[in-house]
């Protein structure tokens, strides 16, 4: 599997994304072992975007890592600095599931609220759940259950 070639800018992008990152993937002086890649590949799929930290001396072989996980693993390799390397590969999509008999989730409703004549009004964002109503005045309550009648008065007109 060939590696991702990315543009200077998307590169760019990445390596300033990964600056915060701590590594997931350590490489002991074993080497690349089939566990390293299975975890590598693993944080890749989950992730995205991995550090992953090398602890060899040796500035040659941790290019040859970088190229050969890089190549194996078809990601794209962003950055090599001292003992850290960065690799990038796109997430696959996430399947979803169709939940027909799933109700709907809670709602996000704006509300204006008029502070001071003459300036802005102040907007805030609400969140509804499925029980819950809007009053005219901005507040949620509770929505009303319909009042239960006695069968001895009986029917409703």
């Amino acid at each position: 599997m060939p590696q991702i070639e990315l543009t200077p800018a998307q590169r760019k992008e990445h390596r300033s994304a990964a600056h915060h990152l701590d590594p997931v993937v350590m490489i002991g002086s074993d080497g690349l072992t089939p566990a390293v890649m299975k975890e590598a590949d693993g944080a890749l799929r989950s992730h995205g975007l991995i550090k992953i930290r090398v602890f060899v001396d040796d500035r040659h072989a941790r290019d040859e890592m970088l190229g050969r996980l890089a190549d194996e693993l078809s990601a794209a390799p962003i950055q090599h600095i001292g003992k850290l390397l960065v690799l990038w590969r796109p997430l696959p999509p996430k399947e979803k599931k169709a939940d027909e008999d799933r109700k709907p989730g809670p709602r996000e409703v704006k509300i204006l609220k008029q502070t001071r004549p003459g300036q802005r009004p102040e907007v805030k964002i609400l969140k509804v759940m499925g029980n819950q109503r809007l009053t005219p005045g901005g507040k949620i309550k509770r929505a009303k259950k319909p009042t239960q009648r006695s069968v001895k008065k009986g029917p409703v007109r």
